[in-house]
């Protein structure tokens, strides 16, 4: 067991501690001392949705390089983090002990006990304490002037992996009939031929380079989604590089296949990822969300063994921003949240909304409106420190369970404003309401 780096005397009732989840879709929430932290329902969810090195144990509670503990008793919030993005990241653990916290690490941590300052109705001493933390550790890591976010339209959560260029064009005619101020069209899951196959195309589109064309010819830009560490055993391109898989781990499955992690230290898999994301960008998409990328940072055999997951992971989106140049927007999701600070404009920060409130599953990584909406709450002190924060997009149609919550959620913490319905169907409320909340985001950091 690790040494204590910390025994935090506290007030029991009043005292919260705060776990932060490993990537964009691990539950993020701060705790009463006797409440139960979630966990992952089954090991396939904590692969795909947590930490895939890690098991977190039931009886402590547990954070991924940034764990805080506010004592309840006025006297500051303790907050435990790893020294830098570039890694490592540690993960953190806090065991009650009648009136005492007791923290412990497996590497590395700083602490600091930060003053919350004043903070609004409905936010806590750690939503203060953690914004003025990310203050310091952004400026520590050099993060850029954040660009103002554009507005989007994303084909995912009406057409899904269905989707076809019919589909693209019927909704780009709408938003001009609509009148709706979307700057971006961006193309989700199921362009592709197969996963990993980026460049070839399934049977539902016709032409990148004309739907490209049809999108900017109609006064928006192109965007376009790509799960960029994931090879699918389907695709030609784990058939003809085996080699270019990291060797002992797998993300897990989708798309009804097993999945392998493309290692970004093979020399040809870097090339490869040169070739997809500077042929997109020659196309003329200028708008990246980049998925799945968690599968980047997994810790297996690499072709250079002295680089580590977050190394690794850190030099592929380095290569990527390469390729498509600093005047592209870049989206990440399903990412590790702390390494990829400095790294990306927008950043998912929480599960994929649902049409449905609860998770299917009841794990609290899953797609649904609980899920998406608690990391949206817990998560909103990154915004305008590390990135834009993206809780996920509106959809604002009747079959859409509990809509008006979510739209409070956009409302309320999303930087990035995309809408992903068919326009065509929406009704008035959802129509009045895509209006009113899909407008362009700012950069302004924050403020509980």
């Amino acid at each position: 067991m690790p040494d204590v780096l910390a025994t935090v005397a506290v007030a029991r009732q009043e005292a919260r501690v705060y776990e932060h989840g490993w990537q964009s879709w691990s539950p993020t929430v701060a705790y009463g001392l006797d409440q139960r932290p979630f966990r992952p329902v089954n090991d396939a969810r904590r692969v795909g949705n947590y930490r895939p090195e890690r098991t977190a144990p039931h009886d402590v509670f547990w954070g991924e390089g940034l764990l805080a503990v506010d004592p309840g008793t006025g006297d500051g919030v303790h907050v435990f983090a790893a020294p830098s993005a570039s890694g490592p990241i540690p993960s953190i653990s806090a065991a009650v002990s009648g009136d005492d916290v007791v923290v412990r690490a497996d590497g590395d941590v700083v602490h600091t006990v930060v003053d919350a300052g004043p903070v609004a109705d409905g936010y806590t001493a750690i939503d203060g304490a953690l914004a003025r933390w990310a203050d310091d550790f952004t400026a520590g890591e050099g993060v850029g002037p954040l660009r103002p976010p554009p507005t989007a339209w994303c084909s995912w959560y009406h057409y899904f992996e269905e989707v076809s260029q019919t589909d693209i064009e019927e909704n780009l005619e709408a938003m001009g009939e609509l009148d709706l101020p979307l700057a971006v069209v961006q193309i989700d899951d199921g362009y592709q031929a197969e996963m990993g196959d980026w460049l070839a195309l399934s049977d539902r589109f016709a032409s990148l380079p004309d739907i490209v064309g049809r999108i900017r010819g109609a006064g928006r830009r192109a965007g376009i989604w790509v799960a960029p560490f994931l090879m699918g055993e389907r695709s030609a391109l784990l058939r003809d590089h085996p080699d270019w898989a990291i060797g002992d781990v797998s993300p897990g499955t989708g798309w009804g296949q097993d999945l392998a992690a493309l290692d970004v230290t093979h020399a040809g898999a870097e090339a490869y990822l040169r070739e997809v994301f500077g042929t997109l960008r020659e196309v003329g998409f200028d708008y990246f969300k980049i998925d799945f990328i968690y599968a980047g940072a997994m810790e297996g055999r690499r072709a250079d063994p002295s680089v580590s997951g977050v190394e690794a992971y850190r030099h592929g989106l380095r290569v990527i921003r390469d390729a498509i140049g600093p005047e592209a927007y870049l989206l990440g999701c399903g990412a590790p949240i702390l390494p990829s600070v400095g790294l990306v404009d927008a950043m998912r920060i929480g599960p994929d909304i649902g049409h449905h409130f609860e998770p299917l599953d009841g794990d609290l990584s899953q797609p649904s409106q609980r899920a998406a909406a608690q990391n949206s709450r817990w998560r909103a002190w990154q915004h305008g420190r590390f990135w834009v924060n993206d809780p996920d997009c509106l959809v604002a149609g009747p079959h859409v369970e509990r809509r008006e919550d979510w739209a409070r959620v956009i409302e309320n913490y999303g930087g990035l404003r995309t809408s992903s319905d068919r326009l065509r169907g929406l009704d008035d409320w959802g129509l009045e309401t895509t209006r009113r909340l899909i407008r362009p985001g700012d950069v302004t950091p924050f403020v509980p």
